[in-house]
């Protein structure tokens, strides 16, 4: 196969993938995004690349986001909405971090490929992207993609268009203009 082939067949296997998720899940995800006073986002490897995307364009729109781990991340307080993005829903790093946002009385959502995993028993809401991942062989989907690489590339595009849904009462223009006020200016 050509590169271009290869992006090709990437974009179907995305199309495939992204035909099947629930508008329902999206929708409670918005809605408790929007609820939130304060949003924090996890993952790892890969996935917590792509999350960060999405903590990335809520504050750009001026939302309180943050990343779990930073060192300017605040605490979550009863009511805060923690997202996790994980194909496996059971990466311990990640349990134990949802064990503790239930304890301090925050709201959490499982972006994953396994909703009946460790971290979807406890989730509050869970967006559940049927991709193919190494750890995931029920899944009858198939990929040319090596590891998770459609599920992470799933959680980028879901954040990207979750945010384009939740701006669309604005123009791009205006859009662009909110995002710039907040950009960094520091680069």
């Amino acid at each position: 196969m050509t590169t271009k082939e290869i992006l090709l067949t990437i974009t179907d296997e995305l199309t495939d993938c992204l035909a099947d998720l629930k508008e329902e899940q999206l929708s409670e995800l918005e809605l408790l995004i929007r609820k939130a006073d304060k949003i924090f986002v996890a993952g790892a490897g890969r996935s917590l690349m792509m999350i960060r995307g999405l903590a990335m364009r809520l504050m750009h729109m001026g939302y309180k986001a943050y990343v779990v781990g930073e060192t300017t991340t605040p605490a979550l307080e009863p009511g805060d909405l923690l997202i996790i993005a994980s194909g496996s829903g059971n990466t311990e790093t990640l349990t134990a971090i949802a064990d503790k946002c239930k304890r301090l009385g925050g709201v959490l959502a499982l972006i994953t490929t396994m909703p009946d995993s460790n971290i979807g028993q406890k989730a509050d809401c869970i967006v559940h992207i049927p991709a193919s991942t190494t750890k995931n062989s029920e899944n009858k989907r198939r990929s040319i993609q090596p590891g998770a690489n459609t599920f992470e590339q799933s959680v980028l595009l879901l954040g990207d268009a979750i945010i384009i849904r939740m701006i669309s009462e604005n123009t791009i223009d205006e859009n662009n203009k909110q995002l710039m006020k907040l950009h960094a200016n520091l680069e």
